[in-house]
């Protein structure tokens, strides 16, 4: 097992990391979007944060949101990209947010010298409604192999779900959702099972949807369970994997994800200190070693959320943290 022992500011939920002018940065959930940063993944300080005050289309649209959720970050197009989730604990009244800038250092500078906001919230890319069978919640970009975005989301009600965007970040034109992920199996045909409907909260705990790249594959990672309880967190990370960018992603056993299926990366048993490991991310460093990055409960501390940054191997086609 390599998981690295990181130090200082080690307080997280839903992180992920990106790497700017030979500094780590780590985003997370938090008041106005947290940036911590580290020059070796291990000691880590709070940087800032992307918002002084929240733009003022989030509380009007989504009534009662405060803390934003579980970022995604990601350099395109000469820009670095942050799409962030609008919504309120137990509700699909949800937006996905996207906030750009040019450097994350500049950024962080000006910021702290109080030269303005470097940062420019660009507004809502997606929302869902109680009408909707999803949540527009837990943003994962990524780009195919042909070079086409598509953005990955969803949390309970329908499951995970993918959508394309334009080459600014929003919603392609005339672009459909696909579901690729749930608890609640599908029907093989293209419309839902009849007796999908609505679930309650507790009916389809599915959530913080990744996927990324490798070798001629798709590799879809998901939370299963319930976050958020400290030590009686029952989160667990699965995956999937296709060759097509859409799917279906099929677990070792050949069970597509849609259908429930998704193989056990990393669950609570695993360590005796830490519990409810979920919400990942992957980050491939300069050197091309890879680590999965989420959030764990301390059962040493209170049941408090931990960074967790964990070296993903490969073997036989699939992750591996052993």
């Amino acid at each position: 097992m390599a998981l690295i022992n990181v130090t200082g500011f080690a307080y997280t939920h839903d992180p992920t990391i990106v790497k700017e002018n030979g500094l780590y940065y780590r985003f997370q959930t938090g008041p106005g979007l947290p940036i911590l940063s580290s020059k070796d993944l291990k000691h880590w300080d709070l940087a800032g944060r992307i918002f002084n005050k929240n733009p003022e289309w989030t509380g009007q649209k989504i009534p009662g949101s405060k803390d934003f959720w579980a970022p995604e970050v990601v350099f395109r197009n000469g820009q670095w990209r942050v799409y962030y989730s609008v919504s309120t604990f137990g509700k699909n009244l949800s937006a996905i947010g996207l906030v750009t800038c040019d450097s994350i250092t500049r950024a962080l500078n000006e910021d702290a010298q109080g030269m303005g906001k470097v940062w420019q919230d660009k507004g809502p890319v997606i929302f869902s409604s109680a009408k909707d069978d999803f949540n527009a919640i837990d943003p994962a970009f990524f780009s195919d192999a042909q070079g086409n975005d598509r953005l990955l989301f969803g949390s309970f009600w329908g499951g995970l779900q993918m959508i394309n965007l334009n080459k600014e970040g929003f919603l392609q034109e005339g672009a459909i959702l696909k579901p690729v992920a749930s608890r609640i199996p599908y029907s093989s045909c293209p419309e839902k099972s009849a007796d999908f409907g609505n679930p309650s909260i507790e009916a389809n705990p599915i959530e913080g949807g990744f996927i990324f790249p490798h070798q001629g594959y798709y590799y879809l990672f998901a939370s299963y369970d319930f976050c958020c309880r400290g030590t009686a967190s029952t989160y667990h990370i699965v995956v999937g994997r296709s060759e097509n960018p859409e799917g279906p992603f099929l677990d070792k056993d050949d069970v597509d994800m849609l259908q429930g299926g998704g193989s056990l990366l990393r669950d609570g048993f695993s360590f005796e200190r830490w519990a409810g490991p979920g919400h990942n991310s992957v980050f491939k460093d300069d050197d091309e070693r890879t680590y999965m990055v989420y959030h764990a409960y301390d059962r040493q501390n209170e049941g408090k959320p931990n960074l967790m940054i964990e070296e993903l191997f490969w073997q036989d086609g699939w992750p591996t943290l052993s």
